[in-house]
């Protein structure tokens, strides 16, 4: 039986090189996982575009106005001195009255009754009144005869004089009650234009309720109202100028009054200006007052729109380019008074810095910016690259050269 010669066993495979390569892969692996897990990085913020305007200093185009209204120098609240229940009225709004005119009428029919019960008083005392004369003129011819002693005829003098006071009280009462009786009509006693109605027929009114509202005829007042720090620039005589909503000539006034208190709700000053009748606006017309002694007019002054403003804090800021880096930066200013649409910076700002107008609630301290440009702007022209001579162009070779 011929014997099979034995095989050398296979030698294990060496794990060296896979326990190498595992070292060298595993710094690899352990950052590309890190690499996975962190946030990327933000996108850079862009450049975002403003309107800039450079300071400058400019006139002031218009004072300070206020809104006012025409009103007459003298309005009276009339009113019944009786009181009672209102039958008639014939005045009306607007309407032009004159002295004497019947504007309202109470029912008279008590007042006329109670001037009735005072005259039949009146007779009354009359009568008691001659029959004490009668005999005070008997007994006077009796104490002639020594029929009657003097203490008797110094009581029939008494009572005499009695009855002639009786007769006197009776006499005003009647003359009482008849005003009491005429003060139920209502009259003007001017003359003027009706402008208020504050009581209607039907109504029950006490003495002294107002009822007609009488705008008297002549002097014109224009009254506005000033604010606090305003108010102690007026002088009475200082001079102001009106104007009306439809363009024409302005008129000319003076200050006649200004009040002595702040109005309770709106904490403001009430001023009254005189006007010439003549050529006064009608009554109730809104008008325009300018007072000089608060008009600028014509001062230099630093103005920009009301865009370029921002709150900040409790005042306001600007934000002031720097055309050296284009960054922004945060300028706080103060605003003294308007100018039409646009604000008076009076501190924080100086002539020749460039301030940004569009887009200001948008940009941060620091921030990059660029000046924005209409779409019409023309752009710069480029610049012209010169064409090279035929000489040194390259030779392009001849179609089908091998």
């Amino acid at each position: 039986m011929a014997l099979v010669p034995e095989l050398p066993a296979p030698a294990a495979p060496s794990r060296a090189p896979r326990s190498r390569l595992s070292l060298l892969l595993a710094p690899a692996l352990v950052g590309l996982a890190l690499a996975g897990c962190s946030r990327p990085a933000p996108p850079p913020e862009p450049v975002r575009a403003v309107k800039v305007m450079e300071v400058g200093l400019r006139p002031v185009d218009s004072g300070a106005e206020f809104s006012a209204e025409v009103r007459a120098r003298v309005e009276s609240r009339l009113g019944f001195r009786v009181a009672g229940k209102i039958t008639r009225r014939p005045a009306e709004l607007g309407q032009p009255v004159q002295p004497g005119q019947v504007l309202a009428q109470l029912d008279p029919q008590d007042y006329q009754l109670q001037a009735e019960a005072a005259r039949a008083q009146a007779v009354a005392a009359q009568t008691q009144r001659d029959l004490a004369a009668a005999d005070l003129k008997r007994y006077r011819e009796l104490r002639a005869q020594n029929f009657i002693s003097s203490a008797e005829l110094e009581r029939r003098e008494a009572s005499h004089k009695s009855a002639q006071a009786q007769l006197e009280q009776a006499q005003a009462q009647v003359a009482a009650q008849g005003n009491q009786a005429r003060y139920t009509t209502l009259v003007a006693d001017v003359a003027g234009v009706v402008t208020g109605i504050e009581a209607e027929v039907g109504q029950v009114v006490s003495a002294g309720t107002p009822v007609v509202r009488i705008a008297q005829d002549g002097a014109r007042d224009v009254v506005f109202s000033v604010p606090e720090d305003k108010a102690a620039l007026l002088r009475p005589g200082s001079a102001v100028q009106v104007r009306g909503w439809t363009p024409g000539e302005e008129l000319e006034g003076k200050v006649r009054e200004v009040a002595a208190s702040a109005d309770p709700v709106t904490r403001t000053y009430l001023v009254k200006v005189q006007i010439d009748a003549a050529t006064a606006p009608p009554l109730g017309a809104t008008v325009y007052a300018r007072p000089q002694a608060l008009s600028a007019q014509g001062a230099p002054v630093i103005k920009l729109p009301t865009s370029a403003l921002r709150q900040e804090g409790n005042g306001s800021a600007v934000w002031v380019l720097d055309m050296d880096s284009m960054r922004v930066r945060s300028q706080p200013v103060q605003v003294g008074s308007v100018d039409g649409n646009e604000a008076v910076v009076t501190e924080g700002l100086t002539p020749g810095q460039r301030v940004v107008t569009a887009g200001v609630h948008v940009l941060a301290p620091g921030q990059t910016v660029s000046i924005y440009r209409e779409p019409g702007a023309a752009a710069p022209a480029p610049a012209l690259v010169p064409t090279p001579p035929a000489s040194a162009q390259p030779a392009t070779p001849a179609t089908g050269a091998r």
